[in-house]
């Protein structure tokens, strides 16, 4: 029973069409017969039919295929829906052929098509488009260009037969009738063709400025300031108003009550600046600066924005512009606009404007009294990098200003933030900003050490390393917050505490340049001032590189002297004078020197034979600083001896009758000290000698001095005295107020005389101003050291 139903009868017809012939009609031949036959009588699978790892024959009469087939048909039918005839599948054929050139038609030109046509489809699938659906985008694109073409053919056409007529039309002398032409030609305007024809004609774009220079008619006025508008996107267009004489009517449209037409006017005026050469000075001779000042007051931003770009360029490199702004109050409303305004196209024209006239020796102190610097501080934290960068470059530029500065804390926060920036244009600006500010200003340096300003500024310096623009101006401002303030000794403190003295000491060495030496002099000088900065000081090397600096300085002092050079200029190396260098080299030492281990080191490096020398110097500076740092060796009798063996008796007895008093008191003192140990009469003769000097001087008559008193032994004479000065209390009175910074100088009073000054070039110690701020940072650019160049950002 079972081998029965491998064999299927003969002609059996399967599911789906397929037909399995029986066994018996194979060939006897047939190899494949003989197996089947064979396990047709044995009842077996040898495996080589059904293949070794197959199951076991099914029982059905049904093979496998047929299974298969039937599902395959069974989900075609599901899948695509009812089958069609062939009678079907011709009829659409025929139609699809017949409708082709429909839907070529519908693809290119749908609009020459019938409403309502029906037209088949023959796209298969909707995320597939036909081919000729794909061609439909590029058809019409090639469609709109040919029309273009057409019309723009025909618009040159109508326009240049149409310009000579409407010429003479804006000519007429009835007003219906130049407003009609004038109304033609702004249509005309409108199209590029035509535009164009317009604006190769001079002769109509004179008639329609003589039209509206003769009439009153807004509509007149309107219609010429929009075609004189169109006109100005085109260099051709901008050449033919130019020399139509259209500049100065666009002027006189900035009075215009229209808003419209004050766009036209700014708009088209805005383009002549940028592009058409010689509109600014045509501008500037017919007043459009004066007029572009009173539409400051306009709350327009985007018309704002327009006006303020204008007076910028009218500005930029020409001086008299920038004082016809100063005189049209321009000053006050641009700041009044940077603190009212949030349009960041408008803050950023507007402080450009600023920065242009920050420049100007005028306009700063205008500026700065109208809030600038508070109104530009407001914008320090904007997004916007470009409108932060010229707020620092125009704060830069006033920052120097000698003008009294009120509510600053916000600038300042944001200024010692702006130290840690990665952007190394706002850190330079920053810290010369900070620089500049804090000259002179002891309120401003409170503010900075009190918000963390010491710490940001050496950490900008160790940042920096060898980058000059940026450590010269950090240099300066640490000068300037570690002297004449209250917080000055907190100051001194705070840049040991932070790790700052070995980077300073460094930048006493190269590759600095002389402007960053001079600075660092000046803020070693300060650090001095301090006790716990002597050692960190003496251990990091300073004495001796202010020594070489010192030697050094002063030889290339000599040999142009030998050389003959008078000339100031001719005397500076970067910008800055020898003379500075000796000073300030010489005046860190002398605050060096207080300290017992620092004279020691000072006598070993055979320094005194030069201070000796700068005795006889020809600048009154020099010979203070020399005096008051002779004067601090000879507490120690080897100093003293030393001093005494090269030759100082002879140029401190000259400088007893020295008309500066801080040089005439030192030069005492040093005399006394060396007479320490001499015979009776030599004492008799120095205090004679002393006594005649200052008795000769009205300004000693009242300050109880006794020169009888030099001639008293004192037993601390050689005693150590730190940091303080080594003159005796009893002999030489002290000023012991300590908020001396702020108080005059008293005559005879030494250590404030030396004590709280920003070194400088040009100043004495026992003035009451420090380095000027218009000189603080003059030499920070290390490309150019010609002075203001470093603050004119006029670029």
């Amino acid at each position: 029973m079972e081998a029965q139903q491998y064999h299927a009868g003969p002609g059996q017809k399967q599911r789906g069409g397929y037909m399995s012939p029986g066994l018996q009609d194979l060939p006897k031949a047939d190899p494949m017969q003989q197996t089947m036959e064979w396990s047709h009588g044995y009842g077996m699978d040898s495996g080589i039919q059904s293949g070794a790892t197959t199951q076991a024959p099914s029982v059905s009469s049904k093979s496998l295929h047929d299974e298969d087939d039937q599902n395959m048909y069974q989900d075609w039918d599901q899948n695509y829906g009812p089958t069609y005839t062939q009678e079907q599948v011709d009829e659409m054929n025929q139609q699809l052929n017949q409708t082709r050139s429909q839907r070529v038609r519908a693809a290119m030109y749908p609009e020459t098509l019938e409403e309502g046509t029906q037209i088949p489809s023959t796209q298969f699938d909707p995320q597939h488009p036909t081919a000729v659906q794909r061609l439909a985008e590029p058809s019409q694109m090639l469609k709109h260009a040919v029309v273009n073409l057409i019309n723009y053919q025909d618009d040159a056409d109508l326009a240049t037969r149409a310009i000579p007529e409407l010429t003479k039309l804006l000519n007429d002398e009835d007003q219906v009738v130049v407003g009609q032409a004038a109304l033609m030609v702004h249509q005309l305007s409108k199209k590029e063709a035509s535009r164009h024809a317009i604006m190769n004609s001079p002769q109509i774009v004179a008639a329609l400025v003589r039209a509206m220079a003769n009439s009153n008619d807004a509509e007149v006025t309107k219609c010429v300031a929009g075609t004189l508008h169109n006109l100005s996107h085109h260099r051709a267009g901008l050449l033919t108003i130019w020399k139509s004489g259209g500049i100065p009517l666009l002027i006189k449209l900035l009075s215009s009550p229209i808003e419209s037409v004050l766009f036209y006017a700014i708009t088209t005026l805005h383009n002549l600046l940028l592009h058409q050469e010689g509109a600014k000075m045509a501008v500037r001779i017919n007043g459009g600066i004066q007029k572009m000042v009173a539409l400051l007051s306009k709350e327009n931003v985007k018309f704002l924005a327009i006006t303020t770009d204008c007076l910028q360029i009218l500005a930029y490199g020409n001086q008299e512009s920038k004082l016809i702004i100063l005189a049209s109050n321009g000053p006050a409303m641009l700041v009044h606009i940077m603190r009212t305004y949030t349009y960041e196209k408008l803050l950023w024209t507007t402080s450009r404007v600023l920065k242009v006239l920050s420049v100007c020796p005028n306009n700063k102190p205008a500026i700065c009294e109208a809030g600038g610097i508070q109104a530009l501080g407001m914008h320090l934290a904007h997004q916007s990098n470009r409108l932060v960068q010229n707020c620092l470059w125009t704060l830069r530029n006033l920052s120097d200003a000698n003008v009294k500065v009120d509510d600053i804390e916000g600038v300042m926060q944001m200024l010692v933030q702006l130290l840690s920036s990665n952007d190394i244009n706002v850190v330079t600006c920053a810290a010369g900003i900070l620089s500049n500010l804090t000259c002179n200003s002891p309120r401003a340096k409170m503010i900075v050490c009190q918000i963390g300003g010491i710490e940001a500024l050496v950490g900008t310096i160790l940042q920096a390393r060898d980058r000059e623009d940026i450590t010269e101006p950090a240099i300066c401002a640490l000068r300037h917050l570690t002297s004449r303030h209250p917080e000055s000794e907190m100051a001194q403190n705070a840049v040991r505490l932070h790790y700052g003295l070995p980077a300073v000491v460094k930048l006493l060495h190269p590759p600095s340049r002389w402007p960053l030496i001079k600075a660092t002099v000046g803020l070693i000088r300060n650090l001095a001032l301090c006790p716990a900065n002597h050692a960190p000081l003496r251990e990091h090397g300073a004495l001796p590189r202010l020594v070489q600096l010192l030697m050094r300085a002063h030889q290339d002092t000599q040999r142009r002297t030998s050389m003959g050079s008078n000339g100031s200029t001719q005397s500076r190396v970067d910008g800055v004078r020898m003379e500075e260098i000796v000073e300030g080299s010489v005046g860190a030492l002398h605050i060096l020197a207080r300290e017992t281990h620092n004279r020691a080191i000072i006598r070993g490096l055979n320094s005194i034979p030069l201070f000796v020398q700068l005795l006889y110097s020809n600048v009154e500076n020099i010979q203070r600083v020399a005096a008051g740092v002779l004067c601090e060796l000879a507490q120690d009798k080897e100093g003293a001896e030393i001093i005494e063996q090269e030759g100082a008796t002879a140029p401190l007895t000259e400088l007893l009758h020295s008309s500066n008093e801080g040089v005439t008191t030192y030069a005492a003192a040093v005399l006394f000290r060396m007479s320490e140990d001499k015979p009776a009469d030599y004492k008799s003769r120095i205090s004679i000698e002393l006594s005649s000097s200052f008795f000769n001087r009205p300004q000693w008559q009242d300050n109880d001095f006794d020169p009888q008193m030099l001639g008293q032994d004192h037993p601390t004479m050689y005693s150590h005295h730190s940091s303080r000065s080594s003159l005796p209390q009893q002999d030489f009175r002290q000023h012991q107020d300590p908020s001396f910074g702020n108080n005059p100088m008293t005559p005879g009073s030494i250590e404030p005389m030396m004590q709280d000054l920003d070194l400088g070039p040009g100043l004495d110690y026992d003035g009451n101003s420090e380095l000027g701020a218009s000189s603080a940072l003059e030499d920070v650019n290390p490309s150019d050291r010609s002075g203001l160049v470093f603050y004119d950002t006029d670029l």
